[in-house]
């Protein structure tokens, strides 16, 4: 199986940049910080605790040579891995909260990727709870880059607290401009966050793990062939699922769903693209077969019709 694994192409889906930034790199970042303290920072009490410490690595990356080299850490990773393509997430949501210039950051980490074996698209992503206005600035941001590698436009953070139904103008703007659609949903709310996202015109939501509680939802995702993006490991750090038995993915997958196998936050949950796959042969039942399927959805369901397994 590990064999198997490790040859088969992947490609990543949802995989957050600034949550693959190793304790070992921030250290390298900062010297002045043990790597003891900085592996401290990945440590988790509920969704919540999460987002803060999601926020304080980012407020560590000073600008376009930090960003730079956590992208080449990234891909080089990936590349051991046998990713060919990755779909990377940009909080560039948190630039903006750290008033920072994100056109040198975005032409460091494009340089960067241009370096790689793996092929890369990115998606921009606003922090929901900011609100409209705020989401709205990552949309215009992820619409000028159109034509330079930036493929999406979404919402991630807290869905309590920003609800998908604010941000109708946001995702309009943005498929008119020509960018695909996708948001964090379903993963600490229920199916209504879900069915919130879709009204938004996501086409591919991330987690959406709620949608296993909901019968209807299922058979919606499943006819309208929308995937879900699972992700494992990180439902169980941050404590939306309390045991790996609790975890959905096998019931979705049988119900007829498209899923998509994702690591999130690879550093932050010390986890691998991988060893979702790991997770899911020994945990879930899933067969070298069923595994081969899911890697061709990876490429399947990437928003960039050309990716190549």
């Amino acid at each position: 199986m590990e064999l198997f694994l490790l040859e088969l192409p992947k490609a990543e889906l949802h995989l957050h940049l600034e949550g693959s930034v190793e304790p070992e790199t921030l250290h390298e970042l900062d010297p002045a910080t043990s790597v003891e303290e900085f592996r401290a920072l990945y440590q988790y009490a509920d969704f919540d605790s999460f987002l803060r410490a999601f926020g304080a690595v980012g407020k560590r990356l000073r600008g376009p040579d930090d960003y730079a080299l956590i992208t080449r850490r990234l891909l080089e990773n990936l590349a051991r891995q046998n990713v060919h393509y990755a779909e990377i997430i940009v909080a560039a949501g948190v630039v903006l909260w750290k008033e920072q210039n994100f056109t040198p950051i975005f032409d460091a980490i494009a340089a960067a990727a241009a370096e790689s074996p793996v092929q890369v698209r990115w998606i921009l992503d606003a922090v929901r709870q900011f609100g409209p206005e705020h989401v709205m600035q990552v949309a215009e941001m992820a619409a000028e880059r159109v034509d330079r590698g930036v493929i999406a436009f979404g919402i991630g953070g807290s869905e309590q607290r920003g609800p998908a139904n604010w941000f109708g103008d946001a995702f309009s703007f943005a498929r008119s401009a020509g960018l695909r659609l996708t948001a964090h949903a379903g993963e600490s709310m229920g199916p209504e966050s879900i069915w919130d996202a879709l009204e938004l015109g996501a086409e591919r939501i991330g987690h959406g793990i709620a949608a296993a509680r909901d019968e209807a939802l299922m058979r919606h995702l499943r006819d309208r062939d929308i995937p879900l993006e699972i992700c494992i490991s990180s439902n169980l750090v941050t404590g939306v699922v309390a045991r790996i038995e609790d975890h959905p993915v096998r019931r979705l997958y049988d119900a007829g769903v498209p899923i998509v196998l994702n690591s999130d936050d690879p550093a932050m949950f010390r986890c691998s693209l991988t060893g979702e796959y790991r997770l899911a042969a020994s945990h879930f039942a899933f067969t070298q077969s069923e595994l081969a399927g899911l890697a061709q959805n990876s490429f399947r369901y990437a928003f960039e019709r050309e990716a190549l397994p």
